[in-house]
Parts: C-alpha cells; sequence; structure tokens
C-alpha cells in the first residue's frame, strides 16, 4: 500500500477536494488509470523530446558546416536556456513528488 503525502501548500496550489482537509480518501480507480494515461503520455513526449536534442548534439558535433548570424545564434542559445531551465525545474518538481508517495 502506498500514501501520497502531498501537501497543497508546499506547491502553493488548492487542495484538489475543497472541505476535506487532511482527511485520507482512497485513490479512486477510474482516477488513477487516467492519470496514468496521462503521465504515460508525459514520458512519450520527454521520450520525444530525448530523441530531439541528441540529433541537435549530433549536427552540432558533426563536422558539418553551419552558418548563423550573430543574432540567431543569441537567440538559438536563449532558447536552449529556456528549455534547460524548464527541464530543471520539472525534474525538481518530479524529486519531489517522489518523496509525496510512500509506502505505508
Amino acid at each position: 500500500m502506498y500514501e501520497i503525502i502531498a501537501n497543497p501548500d508546499d506547491y502553493n496550489i488548492g487542495s484538489l477536494e475543497e472541505g476535506l482537509g487532511h482527511k485520507q480518501i482512497a485513490f479512486p480507480d477510474d482516477k488513477r488509470r487516467r492519470w496514468a494515461e496521462e503521465i504515460e503520455v508525459f514520458a512519450e513526449k520527454l521520450d520525444g523530446l530525448s530523441d530531439k536534442t541528441k540529433q541537435l548534439q549530433k549536427l552540432l558535433a558533426s563536422e558539418d558546416t553551419i552558418k548563423a548570424t550573430p543574432a540567431s545564434l543569441k537567440t538559438f542559445k536563449v532558447q536552449l536556456f529556456k528549455i534547460n531551465n524548464a527541464l530543471n525545474t520539472a525534474f525538481d518538481l518530479a524529486k519531489k513528488l517522489e518523496t509525496d508517495i510512500v509506502k505505508k
């Protein structure tokens, strides 16, 4: 058996069902399946992102000539920083959520 101990206050969000406070409820099977499907979509998106980044890494590491303007290089770098920041935020949240599911 597992228990999800995620506190909405720790994430600056409201609780899913107002008025229940910290009273434990069963995680309904239909919602669990739906959430599992949503997480599967996340995983597929991450796999796709991984494929794209590997292709980009290969291109940049290749001997092929790549031409760009200084403005386009800066734009490219800024976009990479944005992706990196978003990934760091996502990984931090995932780690926190991982600690919020405990085996009983």
